[in-house]
């Protein structure tokens, strides 16, 4: 059976070639009905356009790019970006565009590869993910003319919008529900402090115990990776006087800090609670489930690509709403446990 072409479509609508390929392009000109009733006849035909075609016909890569600062290891196993990319790819399969990933190592901000993306023309526009504290990317990008969405919480960025939910209030929740388990000593293993969500996530922690009348516990720095929770764990529970409680900046750190205290002989939630942030899949079913926070990451995907087609079409964009984050409580967390008397 012969492939339809733009020409058959045209011909079935009763309108010119040109109207088909506006209709697609979703360029001015036609009008509403006109529109439905070509993209109807297509759909009912069968047919697309090539991407190449609509690509030469707009003057646009029809590609949208998300450059990756992290190490392997971390990468491999965060459950963030697999999530996040399904919802960036449901909406640009739908759109007509594709996804270009690249992967830097995690010393390298990516100011090489963002220029050579807009002086190749290679894409339309980029996520910008991991937001670092004084990033200067945003201004790069701008000053290369490559349009960009920020995802994360809005910061009041100059040049680009963003996509995304403050993580403060997820932290706050967390901590709010161990002090009002009895627990008066609160560790937190944090993100790098130079990355946005890393600091933002230690503030939430250490501003929720000022509220509660409590001095922060003791705090880890780590980088997100299961390696770092792990570590950071060993050395809480090494302390003369170990937390009751440890708040870690995502599911990986707590899933391996649950593990080191598990094989230490550490009774979880009866002598160390502990919370993750993501409510990753696995989160539910571990020995004990682990209380997190969750959040619509593959929505977050889905809405930074939906902000950033509008901004590369020159659409006009509606207000983004996203869930706020939502404290989830399992077994892994329960009352302080009774301190000794003398």
């Amino acid at each position: 059976m012969t492939r339809p072409t733009i020409n058959d479509v045209a011909r079935a609508a009763g309108v010119s070639k040109g109207a088909v390929s506006f209709a697609f392009n979703n360029r001015p000109g036609i009008a509403p009905d006109t529109r439905d009733r070509i993209l109807e006849t297509a759909r009912s035909m069968g047919w697309t356009p090539s991407s190449r075609a609509r690509a030469l016909s707009v003057s646009r890569s029809l590609a949208l790019g998300l450059v990756i600062a992290r190490p392997p290891e971390t990468l491999r196993s965060d459950p963030f970006f697999p999530s996040f990319i399904a919802g960036v790819e449901s909406v640009l399969a739908e759109a007509g565009y594709a996804l270009l990933l690249q992967i830097v190592p995690a010393d390298d901000a990516g100011h090489a590869s963002y220029r050579r993306l807009a002086e190749q023309g290679r894409v339309d526009g980029v996520l910008l993910t991991d937001l670092h504290v004084d990033d200067d990317r945003p201004a790069l990008l701008a000053e290369v003319g490559l349009p960009a969405v920020i995802v994360g919480p809005d910061l009041g960025e100059a040049f680009w919008p963003a996509v995304g939910v403050d993580d403060g209030p997820g932290i706050t929740a967390v901590v709010e529900h161990l002090v009002g388990l009895g627990h008066t000593s609160i560790a937190h293993v944090g993100g790098p402090s130079a990355m946005v969500h890393g600091r933002s996530r230690r503030t939430a922690w250490a501003a929720a115990l000022e509220a509660a009348g409590l001095e922060p516990g003791p705090f880890v720095e780590a980088d997100f990776s299961a390696e770092a929770g792990a570590s950071a764990t060993t050395h809480l529970l090494d302390l003369a006087e170990p937390p009751t409680a440890v708040v870690y900046a995502n599911d990986l750190m707590a899933m391996a800090g649950l593990a080191v205290a598990v094989a230490r002989g550490v009774d979880v939630p009866g002598q160390l609670s502990i919370a993750g942030y993501d409510d990753t899949e696995l989160a539910a079913h571990l020995q004990p489930p682990l209380t997190t926070v969750t959040t619509d990451v593959i929505g977050w995907g889905r809405a930074a690509a939906t902000r950033l087609l509008d901004l590369v079409e020159q659409r006009q964009s509606a207000d983004v709403r996203l869930d706020p984050p939502r404290l989830v409580v399992r077994g892994s967390t329960g009352p302080a446990p009774a301190r000794p008397t003398t």
